[in-house]
């Protein structure tokens, strides 16, 4: 079991619940877009324990175009992770960083992931939470398994057979108890230009008997992350929620990143509070951030673009993470 849980530890994208009986949950999620950009869906597979550590698997579907969501829930027994890889069964569906296999009432198929982009994880800094990844007592933890890749597949979707053949997808993921109560997260691999990707989100993050406001961005472009982080020295100089768009800027030694994100039309998802699904959230996929990049040493604007298709939520008591 420790060397289940030690490769693991250093391999955010694997099973993390190694060990876990009750109070835990851990999900994937599988943004996908075919080529025309007119079929976007979000697939999450999970497993889910209670306090009495009862289990249960699921995997929820959310259709970012007809604003639709299914959730289907499976006994534990039909969650099946491979130690030392990121191998995920649940019943006859099968995802990895490379490929996933459904076999849903209404979604069947198998797709191919191609030159998926993961976030650093040097062992100092195991993944997108940085240091806070040798915190045993998080709330929720982050990892992201792919901020940007190509797709190849078709899969049967109700009547219709869709080709996400030359498409692009996203993989991250969260594992802990519970959600933040707090929070605004979105993002978008869809800009003028491909391969650039960009992911944020900011959260009430509990502290011993306190709590802090944490962050992180990433922007993949040119083929190197730009990272803004609680830990690297990064201000968040402002996060403005309103109910149709949200504001954040964020600061560090090197670069000025501003954020305008219009919000959209959103679809309820289950959510995990103490390990069991019972929380609601809404998610939107129609929505839009314009990402705005500014280089301090040479006091100029280096990336400007508009993402499309972008993936946001706004969840929870949002006055805790307001810095106007």
């Amino acid at each position: 079991m420790l060397l289940k849980k030690w490769s693991a530890f250093f391999n955010p994208e694997q099973f993390q619940g190694w060990g876990k009986k009750k109070n835990y949950f851990e999900g994937w999620y599988f943004k996908i877009l075919n080529k025309e950009c007119n079929q976007a869906l979000a697939i999450i597979p999970g497993i889910a324990m209670d306090a009495e550590g009862k289990k249960k698997a699921f995997i929820q579907l959310l259709d970012g175009k007809l604003h639709r969501s299914e959730y289907y829930s499976f006994d534990g027994s039909a969650f099946q992770a491979k130690p030392g890889l990121f191998e995920i069964k649940i019943d006859q569906n099968c995802f990895t960083q490379n490929s996933i296999q459904l076999d849903l009432p209404i979604l069947k198929g198998s797709l191919n992931f191609e030159n998926p982009i993961g976030w650093p994880k040097p062992w100092y800094s195991p993944g997108i939470m940085g240091p806070y990844a040798f915190v045993p007592f998080m709330e929720c933890y982050h990892g992201i398994v792919s901020m940007d890749h190509a797709i190849n597949g078709k899969l049967a979707y109700n009547l219709d057979t869709i080709d996400f053949t030359d498409g692009r997808g996203y993989i991250e993921k969260d594992w802990g108890h519970s959600f933040p109560s707090s929070y605004v997260w979105m993002q978008s691999n869809h800009f003028s230009n491909s391969g650039i990707s960009f992911k944020a989100s900011v959260a009430n993050i509990p502290w011993i008997r306190n709590s802090f406001v944490g962050f992180i961005a990433g922007l993949w472009y040119q083929n190197q992350l730009i990272r803004f982080t609680t830990y690297n020295n990064t201000r968040l100089r402002k996060c403005k929620i309103l109910l149709d768009h949200v504001e954040l800027i964020l600061e560090n030694k090197k670069y000025l990143l501003e954020i305008y994100a219009h919000r959209n039309q959103a679809t309820q998802l289950a959510s995990p509070i103490q390990g069991v699904m019972d929380g609601r959230i809404e998610e939107s996929m129609n929505s839009r951030i314009e990402v705005q990049l500014y280089s301090k040493k040479e006091k100029k604007l280096i990336f400007n673009d508009t993402g499309r298709h972008t993936a946001m939520e706004v969840a929870g008591a949002i006055d805790e993470i307001q810095i106007n």
